[in-house]
C-alpha cells in the first residue's frame, strides 16, 4: 500500500467509528493483535464524543516475542466536529517509535481541508511517487476520523448502509480511498459486549503519494483479503469497529476487541452488555 501500510492501517483499525447522540458517550476498547495467528501485541483505544464533537486516542505496542525483534510502540490522537451527521476532522497527530527512530506527524484541518502537515523526521521522497495536490487535501479524513462511522437516520443502526461507504483518506503523506461494502451479519461476543456486528468487505484505492510500481502498493490495490466489523453503540446510532482483519505480504493481521466499555461522559461505571 504505502510505507508502513500495516503500522498504519493498524492504527487506523482503532479508531473510533461513532457519531451523533442524544448525550456525550465515552466509549474503551482494549484489542488483541495477532499476525497469523500469533500474538503480535495490543491496542486500545479511548474516546469521548456528543452530538457536535468527538475525540479519540488510540494506542499500539509489540509484545512477546514481536516485541524481542522490534521494539515498536505509537500512538496516535484526532478530534474534530459533527454537522448534519458529516464528519468534520479538525486536528490529528500520531507518534511512532522503534529501537532506532521517532517520528512525529502532525495536521491541522478545517472542517476537512489541510491546513497544515508537520513530519518529524520527514519522509524521503522519491522520484517514482505520485504528488499529492492540493486538491487531494481537500474533504478528506484522517486515519482515526475516517472510521468515525454515523449510522443512518433512519432504520437499524446494524443494515447494509453501515457499510456502504467510501472513506476518503489522507495521513499526512499519502491519500487513499477505503471502500467498504456489506457482506453480512455475524454474532460475536467479547468482555463488554455480545451480539450482532455488521461485516464490511474493504478495497484499498490509492489515489496519491504512493509508488505505483512497487510490490507493497501492487499487493494492496489487488488485496480483496480485508474486512471491518462494526459493533453498534449504545445510546447513539453509530458503530465501532469490533475487528479488522487485513492480508499482507507477511501474513493476515486480525486486530478484535477483548473488552468493551461504554459509559455516558463522566460516569465511572461500566457499561457492559
Amino acid at each position: 500500500m504505502h510505507r508502513n501500510f500495516t503500522a498504519r492501517t493498524g492504527a487506523a483499525a482503532f479508531a473510533l467509528a461513532l457519531a451523533t447522540g442524544a448525550s456525550a458517550q465515552s466509549l474503551e476498547v482494549s484489542y488483541s493483535v495477532r499476525l497469523v495467528g500469533l500474538s503480535l501485541g495490543t491496542a486500545g483505544l479511548s474516546a469521548n464524543v456528543d452530538a457536535s464533537a468527538y475525540n479519540v486516542e488510540v494506542n499500539a505496542k509489540l509484545s512477546g516475542v514481536a516485541a524481542s525483534v522490534s521494539r515498536s510502540e505509537g500512538a496516535a490522537q484526532a478530534s474534530g466536529g459533527f454537522i448534519q451527521g458529516k464528519i468534520l476532522p479538525g486536528a490529528y497527530a500520531t507518534t511512532s517509535s522503534n529501537s532506532t527512530q521517532t517520528r512525529t506527524v502532525r495536521m491541522a484541518m478545517n472542517a476537512g481541508t489541510v491546513r497544515a502537515v508537520e513530519i518529524t523526521p520527514p519522509f524521503d521522497i522519491p522520484p517514482d511517487r505520485i504528488p499529492v495536490t492540493e486538491a487531494h487535501k481537500r474533504g478528506i479524513l484522517d486515519p482515526l476520523s475516517a472510521l468515525v462511522m454515523p449510522a443512518a437516520y433512519e432504520g437499524p443502526v446494524l443494515s447494509p448502509a453501515a457499510c456502504n461507504r467510501t472513506l476518503p483518506v489522507f495521513d499526512g503523506y499519502t491519500r487513499f480511498d477505503i471502500q467498504l461494502s456489506f457482506a453480512g451479519m455475524r454474532v460475536v461476543k467479547a468482555k463488554g459486549y455480545s451480539g450482532e456486528v455488521a461485516v464490511c468487505s474493504a478495497r484499498y484505492k490509492p489515489v496519491s503519494g504512493h509508488r505505483p510500481n512497487r510490490q507493497s502498493t501492487k499487493f494492496m490495490a489487488d488485496n480483496k483479503n480485508m474486512e471491518v466489523w462494526l459493533m453498534p453503540i449504545e445510546g447513539a446510532r453509530a458503530l465501532a469497529p469490533y475487528r479488522i482483519s487485513v492480508a499482507t505480504m507477511v501474513g493476515s493481521v486480525v486486530i478484535e476487541a477483548a473488552n468493551v466499555s461504554l459509559a455516558q461522559a463522566g460516569d465511572t461505571r461500566r457499561a457492559a452488555r
